[in-house]
């Protein structure tokens, strides 16, 4: 049933003057012996009418017709409405301070709760009354009561409202540390509503600022989380502790939450504020995860410049991803590549075997060219050691583990060697990796005379031979005239400069210009008389079922 509307059909009389504010037609109304007792469709009586109209002069005829009749007017004057709403609390609620300290007088109820559970006090509060505040403060009213649903108590709604003369008053009287049914604090309100100078009045007053809700979360992590730059700052000035754990879950620390939600201001003072062991150290999570998994790009350049690891920690046991690149490449999925991939790729990112299927197992050689850009593959008499060293024009050349990783998911995706094929071996892959076994009996005819043409064909081993002697037989292979004969004095000699100045060096065309040959050399020399591999289409699964496929099903076919 709805109590909010007053039907006039059910207003008497005499609540009606009470409404309009007409003392001398109320008092006429009472002398000809209307009663004051009678309710509306809301349960109103004349005494609620007069109180929320804020008009003192009819509450005072009605209290004093009340006292002169046989009912209490004591129980009147706390009578209340089918919302359990009280005459006083009408009046705070609106601001009428006069009519207020009249009812107080009269003995009105200060804490009288309505059926909502709020109260005279809690109302003024919330409808930023000051002087009502002030005034039933000063008469003993109940400051650290809960109220609402919500477990709040009156500071927790001052602060909230941003009423700062009202949180002045209440400071002095109410608990600091009362929790709503979240254990937040009204500290924790103010950080969380970017209520700076309640902030500050809280914080002087000597409340808490590492105060932690239900679910460890703390001011300084909800104002990270909110943008709130001034809470932010006035925190840390005043000790808030930007290491404490802030979730049940995982370490999650304020940095993680500025770092999500892109507040960029905010991530450059934790910066300076936060353990570093967030970045690397194992059972941490780098804030970098944040950053990519809510595509902030912006903050994942700014973490990495200010000296983030791309590679941060595995985190497959807090978050189920092992590192930044490949939660990258997740969110990436089928799409071209995104800035945080690029960015990952670019500052050093190890690449791990699930990363090299999101650049090999598709059509698509976006991401392939991208690490291609920043990586160096190097040749196999270079791999002394498993790190990464730098490199001339800015790459880094790939660790064993990354080009053993790289061979095996590449010997698994034979499907898309079309794609894969001439990009690798025109940056410095050393064919003779992908002579397997494997490799011959699944390649298709024109990937596998493809790879053929960047060695010399006539030193095959016998196993392999016999193999494309078998392909051939059965008409699975269809191989170029010349693999018949001996390669010829050109073509090793081509071959041999490929392995004195290495394939990357020698794809560029600034380094093939220096060389003591006719320009019509050139390009033989670059190997681009030899047609490339075309990709024969179909309809291949989602990427990421291919890598779950990958996953459960794949052998390392090679290790260097």
């Amino acid at each position: 049933m709805d109590f909010t509307e007053c039907y006039g059909d059910t207003m008497s009389s005499v609540a009606a003057a009470a409404r309009s504010g007409c003392r001398r037609r109320l008092r006429r109304l009472i002398q000809r012996g209307y009663s004051v007792d009678c309710r509306d469709n809301r349960g109103w009586k004349a005494l609620h009418e007069a109180a929320a109209a804020g008009s003192k002069g009819c509450v005072q005829e009605i209290l004093s017709a009340v006292r002169g009749s046989s009912s209490g007017s004591f129980a009147y004057v706390n009578s209340l409405t089918h919302e359990g709403e009280s005459a006083c609390y009408l009046a705070a609620q609106r601001g009428h301070l006069e009519v207020v300290r009249f009812l107080l007088r009269a003995h009105a109820d200060i804490n009288q709760l309505t059926n909502d559970l709020s109260c005279p006090l809690y109302e003024a509060v919330n409808n930023g009354h000051t002087d009502v505040v002030e005034l039933l403060v000063s008469e003993g009213a109940e400051v650290n009561r809960m109220h609402t649903e919500s477990c709040w108590t009156c500071l927790h709604q001052a602060v909230y409202k941003g009423h700062s003369e009202i949180v002045h008053i209440l400071v002095n009287k109410c608990n600091l540390e009362a929790v709503d049914d979240h254990g937040i604090t009204p500290l924790f309100v103010a950080a969380q509503y970017g209520q700076r100078e309640c902030l500050e009045i809280l914080v002087n007053a000597g409340a808490n600022v590492n105060t932690q809700a239900a679910d460890l979360a703390t001011p300084l992590l909800i104002a990270s989380q909110e943008g709130h730059q001034g809470c932010v700052d006035f925190l840390l000035d005043h000790g808030a502790d930007p290491n404490l754990a802030c979730s049940h879950e995982w370490p999650q620390f304020p940095i993680h939450a500025a770092a999500e939600f892109g507040h960029i201001g905010i991530l450059r003072r934790l910066i300076a504020d936060t353990d570093r062991a967030c970045d690397r150290d194992e059972g941490m999570v780098s804030p970098l995860y944040m950053a990519i998994h809510s595509n902030q790009s912006h903050i994942v350049k700014m973490l990495l410049r200010e000296g983030y690891s791309p590679d941060a920690q595995d985190c497959s046991h807090t978050l189920g991803i092992h590192s930044p690149l490949s939660l990258a490449l997740c969110h990436t999925s089928e799409k071209p590549y995104s800035e945080s991939v690029k960015l990952l790729i670019a500052a050093g990112a190890s690449l791990s075997e699930e990363d090299w299927m999101y650049a090999l197992a598709t059509d698509e050689t976006d991401l392939l060219q991208l690490i291609l850009k920043h990586r160096w593959i190097p040749r196999p008499e270079a791999l002394t050691s498993d790190h990464s060293v730098p490199q001339h024009d800015g790459k880094t050349e790939l660790t064993l583990k990354e080009l053993n990783e790289l061979l095996c998911v590449a010997l698994n995706q034979i499907h898309f060697a079309g794609c894969w094929l001439p990009l690798l071996l025109k940056a410095g892959l050393e064919p003779s990796l992908l002579l397997q076994p494997h490799m011959l009996e699944e390649a298709d005819s024109e990937v596998l005379n493809y790879l053929l043409e960047f060695v010399n064909w006539s030193t095959v081993a016998p196993l392999l031979k016999h193999i494309l002697d078998h392909r051939r037989v059965e008409k699975t292979w269809d191989p170029r005239p010349c693999f018949d004969s001996i390669p010829c004095l050109s073509h090793i000699c081509r071959l041999q400069v490929r392995t004195l100045l290495g394939p990357d060096l020698l794809m560029r065309t600034s380094v093939v210009q220096q060389l003591p040959v006719p320009i019509p050399l050139q390009e033989f020399l670059q190997f681009r008389d030899i047609s490339e591999a075309s990709y024969t289409h179909t309809p291949p699964s989602p990427i990421l079922d291919r890598i779950e496929e990958y996953r459960n099903t794949h052998q390392h076919r090679h290790v260097l």
